[in-house]
């Protein structure tokens, strides 16, 4: 990341999902699921489809596509939490609580 502070990689993702959701940016894969015509449904099919993929790379024993799909989950679960206005540090609070 260069000089300065460090950072966290998935606050970094959090955030530019959360400006891509602000600002809708043309040609954003990222605002396009904020604007798609289903709504909602755009992201959850998304999720549910990059889960599948997860599940189905660990059964193949398939490590890289297992960390490279588990990357997309990730990103899409995020999108789901900006969709929802939720914040990163909910999930960090909940996981923390257990």
């Amino acid at each position: 990341m260069g000089d300065g502070e460090p950072t966290d990689v998935l606050d970094d993702l959090f955030d530019v999902i959360e400006q891509r959701r602000d600002d809708l940016p043309e040609g954003s894969y990222t605002a396009s699921l904020f604007t798609h015509d289903k709504g909602e449904n755009a992201i959850l099919e998304k999720l549910g489809e990059e889960t599948t993929e997860v599940i189905l790379a660990a059964k193949d024993g398939d490590d890289d596509a297992l960390v490279a799909e588990s990357a997309d989950l990730v990103y899409h679960l995020f999108v789901l939490f900006a969709a929802h206005d939720r914040d990163l540090s909910e999930l960090r609070d909940e996981l923390d609580s257990r």
